[in-house]
């Protein structure tokens, strides 16, 4: 009985928290050669194999200088301006037969503006001006062909590719006019019901290619793109690139499917979006306009393989010239302060790492210029072993506690029956 009881209290014991692993050369799998061109603040791009033999959210990346730690940051591309901001519309009237009105701009520089037009089947020029008042001079900002071509089975386009400006107010004349061969379009100003504005294009994310394909498979009318995403490797957009032989205007709905691997087709979600090109000439206006990639975040890339389809749907035209689909992530540079022009090594692989906190992240800032570093390949660590196991001994043997609590009950079974013959009837 006290043996038992003993066992049990020793168990107990051994269950204690695991103390902090420290980083050690020895325990990462991994490591490549970071190339600095010369010292001072200095990024390179991580790119897919990082991702997919890292720790979950890069934790246990750690950069030498010989034996020397280097403090660093991970940074994501992102626009440094909101989304979108909304451009409120004022004195929205008619004119001479045009649609005629002011925006009121956001107050930062921004390069392009949506029209909210609430149409199809119309072809529209907008010439557009900007001012620093309502009522002051107004400077030319350039002519802007729009566009719906519903009925015609292909896109739309309803925005103005302005050069980058940060005028108070614009005022835009919208000169509309049926699509050859409709009859329903009305140019008249309640079709005018708002406007956004994109992050100006000088701030827009950069972004890095994490799986390719260029084997297109033709299934009835989708063509189908598909891909092995290596795990925990993010994924933001679809990009397609087309022969250059192609001449044709097309609009193409896209559907993207993702789901663990292995996994049936139920499992996992799906996307859609639309690519699109047009180059002609309809009502004495020229439209050119193409758009081959889409927003895609996925979610099945998190913990596990993923497989990805890329289905373009065809209708009953001709399957478009796909040379290659490319998933692509948002660029994530890994910065530091380069002491010298000595080579580095950049390791990981090593899970158990917590989160490295460093005084270099926190005051980081991506406005002092910055020198480009390359990583070379990835290679396994030569003077690698794991890391002993420093786990309590009830998680690394969960049967022992168990196998100490039944003895411990028979124990005090026996000792109760053993106690209960004794006792006088």
């Amino acid at each position: 009985m006290k043996f038992a009881l003993m066992a049990l209290l020793l168990l107990w014991q051994a269950n204690v928290a695991p103390s902090v692993q420290t980083p050690d050369a020895h325990y990462f799998r991994y490591q490549r050669a970071v190339a600095v061109p010369t010292p001072g603040q200095t990024c390179a791009v991580v790119d897919t194999a990082v991702f997919a033999h890292a720790a979950p959210s890069l934790k246990d990346l750690r950069l030498y200088q010989n034996s020397r730690e280097v403090p660093y940051a991970i940074t994501l591309s992102e626009p440094a301006q909101p989304d979108s901001a909304t451009a409120r519309i004022l004195n929205l009237g008619s004119r001479n037969g045009s649609i005629v009105f002011d925006l009121q701009m956001p107050s930062r520089p921004y390069t392009e503006v949506t029209l909210n037009l609430d149409a199809e089947d119309y072809i529209a020029t907008a010439t557009v001006s900007g001012s620093t008042s309502l009522t002051a001079p107004a400077t030319s900002l350039g002519e802007f062909t729009l566009f719906d071509l519903t009925s015609q089975r292909l896109s739309r386009s309803t925005t103005l590719h302005l050069q980058e400006s940060t005028f108070p107010y614009l005022h835009v004349i919208l000169s509309a006019s049926r699509a050859p061969g409709t009859r329903t379009f009305k140019p008249t100003p309640q079709i005018v019901t708002g406007a956004t504005v994109p992050p100006s294009r000088e701030a827009q994310s950069l972004y890095t290619t994490a799986v390719e394909s260029t084997t297109i498979t033709q299934h009835g009318r989708q063509s189908i793109a598909t891909f092995v995403l290596p795990e925990r490797v993010p994924v933001e957009r679809i990009s397609f690139d087309l022969a250059p032989t192609l001449k044709a205007n097309f609009s193409r709905d896209v559907r993207i499917f993702d789901r663990p691997q292995g996994s049936p087709a139920t499992a996992g979600e799906s996307l859609s979006g639309t690519i699109f090109r047009v180059h002609l000439t309809q009502a004495g206006r020229d439209i050119h306009q193409q758009q081959l990639s889409i927003p895609a975040t996925l979610g099945s890339n998190l913990q596990d393989p993923a497989t990805v389809e890329a289905v373009i749907e065809n209708g009953d035209d001709a399957p478009l010239p796909i040379t290659a689909v490319r998933l692509e992530m948002r660029q994530r540079n890994l910065c530091f302060d380069a002491p010298d022009t000595q080579q580095l090594t950049l390791f990981y692989g090593d899970p158990p790492l917590a989160a490295p906190q460093y005084d270099y992240a926190r005051l980081f800032s991506s406005a002092t210029p910055i020198h480009t570093a390359q990583l070379g390949p990835e290679q396994l660590n030569p003077a690698y072993r794991p890391r002993p196991d420093t786990r309590p001994l009830t998680e690394r043997h969960p049967d022992l506690l168990w196998i100490a609590l039944l003895a411990v009950i028979c124990s005090l079974a026996f000792v109760a029956i053993r106690s209960a013959k004794t006792l006088p009837r």
